[in-house]
C-alpha cells in the first residue's frame, strides 16, 4: 500500500502549462530586421532636388493694405496710404466706402483690404462689408484681430 500511495502521488503531479509567452524568437526576428536595415540604409541613394533659380529679379514691393475700421456705434473709417506714401484716414458711410473701394480697386487692383471691427460689432455687419468688398472686385480681403 505504501508503494501504491507513492505511485499515486507521482501520478497526481502533472506538468503545468506555461502561461508566459516566449519572446526570444521575436527578439531574434527583430535583431535580424535591424541588421538588414543597417546594411541597406547606406545603399539607398538620397534624392536630390534641383530647384530652379530665380535670377536677379528684384523682390516685388508689397502695397500696404487699406484698413476698414468698423466701430461699435456702426460708423466706419478707412486708413490707407496715398500715392505719395502719406497715411490718410477718412470717416465714411457704407455708400461712401463702396465708392472709395471701387475707385481704389481701379487704381490699385492688387491692394489688399483688411477689416478691423470692434468686438461688439455683429458678425452680420462684418460679413456684409466683406461681401461688398468682394463685389467691388477686391481680390484679397482679410480680418484684423488682436493677438492674446
Amino acid at each position: 500500500m505504501a508503494g501504491s500511495r507513492s505511485s499515486s502521488m507521482r501520478g497526481s503531479r502533472s506538468r503545468r502549462a506555461m502561461a508566459d509567452i516566449n519572446v526570444v524568437p521575436y527578439i531574434d526576428v527583430m535583431l535580424v530586421l535591424l541588421v538588414i536595415f543597417m546594411v541597406t540604409a547606406p545603399l539607398v541613394a538620397p534624392s536630390i532636388v534641383n530647384l530652379p533659380t530665380v535670377g536677379g529679379a528684384a523682390p516685388q514691393q508689397q502695397t500696404p493694405p487699406v484698413i476698414v475700421n468698423i466701430r461699435a456705434d456702426g460708423n466706419m473709417s478707412v486708413k490707407y496710404k496715398d500715392d505719395s506714401g502719406a497715411q490718410q484716414q477718412e470717416n465714411m458711410t457704407k455708400a461712401g466706402l463702396n465708392g472709395f473701394i471701387a475707385d481704389r480697386a481701379q487704381s490699385h487692383p492688387d491692394q489688399p483690404v483688411v477689416i478691423a471691427a470692434d468686438k461688439t460689432v455683429k458678425y452680420e455687419v462684418v460679413m456684409n462689408v466683406m461681401s461688398e468688398l468682394k463685389a467691388q472686385g477686391v481680390k484679397r480681403v482679410g480680418l484684423l484681430v488682436k493677438s492674446q
